[in-house]
């Protein structure tokens, strides 16, 4: 069992690190936002508040229980105890009641389990406990059936509804460090609109490439609105899809190619289907876009900063939460039904389509596994003469005994960032790891040897660094992509997240053979 405590006295947080356990997990945060919680994309099957919310004031307690309740795994269970009484001298508290606390939760779609009173076990007569469970019965937001209505049941005049909702998803799945809450919006999250745009286009090439429909009587790039001089361009350079991704570099020729083609992109998604997907018996939009002024043209760094200046596209945060959660079961039935579509117009246009080329160009192509620039810090090292080490056994390797390994297994989140390759001893490599996710203690004991290796492989090359960085900025919850420590225990929440979203089996080594 994994623990996420949350505590936002800083002298709390050293006092219980003292005392480490690999299972708990301490989150300088608080009530009512809990924006870095949020950020890190878990659920939870128990979240527990003992002797906290009588230090929520009342006109925060709204949202701090809406912002609990999405938290929550369906079928997870919110306990509250609640304090009644004077309140000491030293500690301003304010009143509470379980009917408060009751009514809150039937506001948010909780179900009251169980309360209970007791009395103080410091046995203070005049003060008095009551305890609240309650349990999340569904997924809490209905978002699943919003899900459901916009793939299979909206009208569509194009695939556009589908690519939308599709690059969002794909957001969730690959660049969770780049979406931020909405300042003064109770539940909604902001992802930037230059990145929905790339992800958009990155899906639209292999499709428009080989002629397949995306409206009636659209072929080629003909008729998209967003396939204009920039996109135009990309497919006459062979850009390949999976180059499309936080962290690549394009030189200005491309480059220019392709801040034309997130602008034509960004246009199409605010004006198609942005405006057009609404809610369900409502002219009320699901996605509410904010323009930006664009980029330059000419080279261009793909950051997540730089593209922010295209805008931002505004996500409700119960759709971002199904999307994040259930990825995996969503993206087949999107697939699925823009295969459909596209079908569909190939038929009434008399266009013959193989059997199963659809979906081959709308695999979410990854870039090509290679290890290549890790590798080649390992031999720099090794030829200046200085030690490499294993990174989960450290023992001294040998360029022989050298592996490059994903430390999070690209079987399950391909995923070749700098920050996720290290220095493996090739025999731990091919017969003990292989595609299993390092537990939670073998990860904790290899933690120096882990930020060691980055910052003598990566952070002491200028150029390395800034594509570290750029990379740990667009999939890792992370502020300082530099600072090691920070993107080590960002990337121990991203292990935590794997565990907890695939259940992927676990390697462990004995600890007396780890140095």
């Amino acid at each position: 069992m994994s623990v996420v405590a949350v505590e936002p006295a800083a002298g709390f947080r050293r006092h219980a690190s003292a005392n480490p356990d690999d299972d708990i997990r301490w989150v300088d945060d608080r009530l009512p936002s809990l924006d870095r919680v949020h950020r890190l994309g878990l659920g939870f099957d128990l979240i527990l508040l003992s002797a906290v919310w009588q230090h929520v004031a009342p006109a925060d307690r709204q949202r701090s229980f809406r912002k609990l309740a999405t938290l929550l795994k369906p079928g997870g269970v919110l306990a509250i105890t609640l304090r009644s009484g004077p309140s000491p001298s030293d500690r301003p508290m304010h009143a509470t009641s379980a009917a408060e606390v009751e009514g809150l939760a039937r506001s948010v779609g909780l179900e009251i389990l169980k309360v209970e009173t007791a009395s103080d076990l410091q046995g203070r007569a005049d003060v008095t406990w009551s305890s609240v469970a309650m349990r999340m019965p569904d997924d809490g937001t209905s978002a699943l059936p919003l899900i459901r209505g916009i793939v299979l049941g909206d009208d569509k005049s194009s695939t556009y509804k589908l690519g939308l909702l599709r690059a969002v998803a794909r957001v969730a799945e690959h660049a969770p460090g780049a979406v931020a809450p909405v300042a003064g919006q109770a539940d909604a999250v902001d992802l930037p609109l230059g990145l929905v745009a790339l992800f958009w286009i990155r899906m639209y090439l292999p499709l428009v490439r080989l002629g397949l429909p995306q409206a009636p009587n659209n072929r080629g790039p003909d008729g998209l609105g967003f396939a204009k001089n920039g996109f135009r361009r990309l497919l006459a350079d062979g850009v390949d899809a999976s180059d499309l991704r936080v962290g690549a570099v394009f030189d200005a020729e491309r480059g220019s190619a392709l801040v034309s083609a997130l602008s034509e992109a960004a246009s199409t998604i605010a004006s198609m289907p942005a405006n057009f997907t609404r809610f369900p018996n409502s002219d009320r939009r699901v996605f509410e876009v904010v323009r930006g002024g664009g980029s330059r043209a000419g080279g261009l760094e793909l950051t997540v900063a730089g593209l922010r200046r295209w805008g931002a596209i505004v996500v409700p945060g119960g759709l971002w939460r199904a999307l994040s959660r259930h990825g995996p079961w969503i993206d087949p039935m999107l697939v699925a039904e823009w295969a459909r579509l596209t079908r569909g117009y190939a038929d009434r246009m008399s266009i013959p389509v193989e059997t199963g080329i659809v979906e081959a160009a709308l695999e979410w192509r990854e870039p090509i596994r290679t290890t290549a620039i890790a590798r080649l810090a390992a031999d720099r090292i090794l030829a200046e003469g200085r030690q490499i080490e294993c990174v989960w056994t450290g023992r001294p390797l040998s360029s022989v005994r050298l592996d490059v390994d994903h430390c999070l297994p690209w079987a399950a989140w391909p995923c070749g960032d700098l920050w996720n390759l290290g220095p493996c001893d090739s025999r731990v490599n091919r017969h003990e790891k292989r595609d299993r996710l390092p537990s939670a203690a073998l990860l904790s004991q290899s933690r120096e040897r882990i930020m060691r290796w980055w910052q003598d492989a990566y952070l002491s090359d200028p150029a390395l660094a800034a594509r570290f960085g750029r990379e740990a900025l667009g999939s890792l919850p992370v502020s300082d992509a530099l600072d090691a420590a920070e993107v080590f225990a960002a990337l121990d929440w991203r292990r935590l997240r794997l565990a907890q979203d695939q259940q992927l089996p676990e390697w462990s080594r004995q600890l007396q053979d780890v140095t």
